[in-house]
Parts: C-alpha cells; sequence; structure tokens
C-alpha cells in the first residue's frame, strides 16, 4: 500500500502526527526533559550531524547523549516551515527550519539581554509508524549558519556590594 491509498483524513492525521513529534522533540529539549526526547526515536533511531561527523543510534545512547547538555545550558528554538510528507501508511519525511537561541551559564530566572541565535538550518527526519505510534527514525541535523555557544558570566550580586 502506497500514499496515494491513504484517505485524505488519514494523511491530515499522519502530517498531524510527525508534526506533533517535531515539536514535541524542541519542546523536551528546550525546556527540561532532553534526555527523555529519546522515547520519540524508534528503538534503533539515529540522530546525526554530518558537518562534524556526530551520529547517535539508539534509545540508550540517544537518551545518554542529550542527557549529558550542560545544567546550566539554556536554548530556545525556533521551529517553522515544517513540511511533512507521508510516504504510506507507516512512512513519512519532514523538513523544518530552525533558529536555535542558546547560551550556558545560565541561572534561573535571569532576564538575558536579546542575542543573535547560535545556529540556522533545518531537520531532516524519517518517522516509521510502528503500534500505531509514529516515531523518528532518523533525524539530520543540516546547518548551514553555525557557531559556538556562548558561556555567560553569572550576574554580579548586587546585595554584596560586588562590582
Amino acid at each position: 500500500m502506497d500514499a496515494e491509498a491513504l484517505t485524505p483524513i488519514d494523511r491530515l492525521l499522519a502530517e498531524r502526527a510527525c508534526e506533533r513529534l517535531i515539536l514535541t522533540f524542541i519542546h523536551r529539549l528546550d525546556l527540561g526533559r532532553p534526555s527523555s526526547v529519546a522515547d520519540l526515536f524508534t528503538p534503533d533511531g539515529v540522530w546525526e550531524w554530518p558537518y562534524d561527523g556526530r551520529r547517535v543510534q539508539g534509545r540508550e545512547a540517544l537518551r545518554d547523549y542529550f542527557g549529558s547538555r550542560p545544567a546550566d545550558r539554556l536554548s530556545r528554538r525556533m521551529c517553522t516551515n515544517i513540511l511533512v510528507t507521508v510516504d504510506s501508511p507507516s512512512t513519512a519525511t519532514a523538513t523544518t527550519y530552525l533558529a536555535t537561541y542558546r547560551v550556558d551559564g545560565y541561572a534561573e530566572g535571569a532576564l538575558l539581554p536579546p542575542r543573535l541565535p547560535a545556529n540556522i538550518g533545518h531537520y531532516e527526519d524519517t518517522f516509521h509508524r510502528m503500534k500505531g505510534s509514529w516515531l523518528l527514525a532518523r533525524r539530520t541535523l543540516v546547518l548551514p549558519f553555525g557557531g559556538p555557544t556562548e558561556r555567560i558570566s553569572p550576574p554580579r550580586d548586587v546585595d554584596s556590594g560586588e562590582t
């Protein structure tokens, strides 16, 4: 059965499920549950960044990789132009543009001045439907614009008289 055999509603539901998976991935990374993104992948799922040869495969390796983010990292990814293509009832692909704002050294509750994104690029995703749920089989990060993560200095303690 190929994509043409899907009803318009089935196609729409598959597209929406994949789009929601993309957004859930970002939400978990940016809002404090980074290691849990591993649960969004197939058991043998792959995350890769070809630019520096980084490739992580399998849920446990993904859990370790994403869970190793610095505790003082603050990030927000803006994702847009999500285009999901359903290839069959159990496979789909997507391209999503992203801009990542990120710093290390963040103290909870601090308000930072605006800064430029650390990275701008897109994700190329492959999805598989397994046991009724859509999961990431492969996520590839493509970054034509990127730089190191800025480390910010801790805020000065006004009450202690430090300058």
